[in-house]
């Protein structure tokens, strides 16, 4: 899998889990990734299933299923400006979400995997967290391999 763009927004100003699961989701629609229902699905799971979106420490994943408007296989990446409470126990706050789309049952899994690889990585983590450049984000994504 290639994924040739990853639509990036740094420092959006969301309040609240729904809201920046909301933006997120805006940015995969706008990249032709999903259907704006996608958006809602990923709101409704997170509400449904709790937190447990936020794999990591300050890291949200929402997800749905590819029947809820998958396009095609994506991701996205929101900084936001304030960290924003989902409710984990450990993982919480929450600084970046990262929405994910599989067009199938396994794809987004695998998508999981690549995607570990950029988050085990202390450097791309911070640049993840400080930079101000686009390109430098969506340069950490764009040839994620087998």
């Amino acid at each position: 899998m290639h994924l040739s763009n990853v639509r990036v927004s740094l420092d959006d100003g969301s309040l609240t889990p729904d809201d920046a699961i909301r933006a997120a989701g805006q940015l995969l629609v706008n990249d032709g990734i999903a259907e704006p229902r996608y958006s809602e699905a990923m709101i409704d799971a997170f509400r449904d299933l709790g937190p447990y979106i936020v794999l990591v420490p300050g890291i949200a994943m929402p997800h749905a299923r590819p029947e809820a408007g998958a396009i095609r296989d994506g991701l996205a990446v929101l900084r936001l400006a304030q960290p924003v409470e989902f409710g984990h126990p450990e993982n919480d706050p929450v600084r970046l979400v990262i929405p994910l789309v599989g067009s199938d049952n396994h794809s987004h899994i695998d998508l999981l995997k690549r995607l570990s690889r950029v988050l085990m990585d202390p450097e791309a983590v911070n640049t993840l967290l400080t930079t101000e450049d686009t390109a430098a984000v969506t340069a950490l994504f764009t040839d994620l391999q087998n």
